[in-house]
């Protein structure tokens, strides 16, 4: 695996590459703290996000950085991808055997009536079933479609903005994809499937190419914004989907990844992702006990 430390060598170099803006911004810190100056680059073409450095500093720098990456190691499933240094979460594999399993037991036990999102019964006060409708599926195909795309795009997502923190904020955003339907008064809606959780997990790709774009020429920031939508446009509006499920998600990513991107040090660090773990596997669990004990 890719190691995302700084290279340590015998030959000064003046630029420290970093694979987020955050990332930069919090190395500035830690060298700062070291009596070190550095200057924040970004070189949008191919080079990503780095450090300058003067060179007779870089293995002091380059020192402190390392030392400080053992002490706040990340993720051991996190694996730098692309040339512009994106991390992608092997943890969303995890997710696609949960799917996998759930299309399982619902193969042999129905779990649909339980568990489907139905706007008539979401009005009567079962609110759960806006989550355990994510984790069911019409078909292999309808599983296989989702599991594969879902698998890089929450990959992506949970690299970008860590682990348990895309995995929750996505599954949220799912959420409010079937809860959409009901908000606008369509009460015989009925649905099924992760695609919505999956739509919110390119709406948090979305904002961060936003986030992005802050330093970025004008057109590369248009260029951004415009990869996002008509990603979601090519999968989300498919005929015969569940388009408002897939609107809303989208529009659900896209809020929350405006908020994390906003305070990157908190969403990235070690504690607020087993947090956001802990409340991702209590909204899978606790929704499927109320399924079976009042539905």
């Amino acid at each position: 695996m890719e190691s995302n430390e700084p290279p340590l060598t015998d030959h000064p170099a003046t630029r420290i590459p970093a694979r987020s803006r955050s990332e930069a911004m919090e190395w500035s810190l830690v060298l700062v703290s070291q009596g070190i100056e550095p200057t924040i680059d970004c070189a949008i073409e191919g080079g990503g996000w780095g450090l300058l450095v003067m060179p007779e500093e870089y293995e002091k720098a380059a020192a402190a950085l390392h030392q400080y990456r053992l002490e706040n190691h990340g993720w051991p499933w996190q694996q730098r991808v692309l040339t512009r240094g994106y991390l992608f979460d092997w943890g969303s594999l995890a997710w696609v055997l949960l799917i996998s399993l759930f299309f399982w037991v619902d193969s042999r036990m129905d779990l649909r009536p339980a568990g489907v999102m139905d706007c008539a019964l979401l009005a009567k006060g079962q609110w759960w079933r806006l989550f355990t409708a994510i984790w069911l599926h019409s078909d292999i195909s309808h599983l296989a479609s989702n599991a594969t795309f879902g698998f890089v795009v929450l990959g992506l997502a949970m690299g970008r903005f860590g682990t348990g923190v895309g995995a929750l904020a996505a599954y949220l955003a799912g959420a409010l994809g079937n809860l959409l339907p009901g908000l606008i008064g369509l009460a015989t809606h009925r649905s099924l499937g992760a695609s919505g959780m999956i739509m919110g997990a390119l709406g948090l790709l979305a904002a961060q190419s936003l986030e992005l774009g802050r330093n970025a020429p004008r057109p590369f920031r248009a260029a951004s914004v415009v990869a996002g939508v008509m990603i979601f446009v090519l999968f989300g509006l498919n005929p015969g989907s569940d388009v408002l499920a897939h609107l809303g998600g989208f529009a659900g990513g896209l809020l929350f990844g405006a908020v994390l991107v906003r305070f990157p040090a908190s969403a990235e660090a070690n504690k607020t992702n087993l947090l956001c773990g802990l409340g991702f596997t209590i909204l899978v669990l606790l929704p499927w006990w109320l399924a079976f004990r009042k539905g």
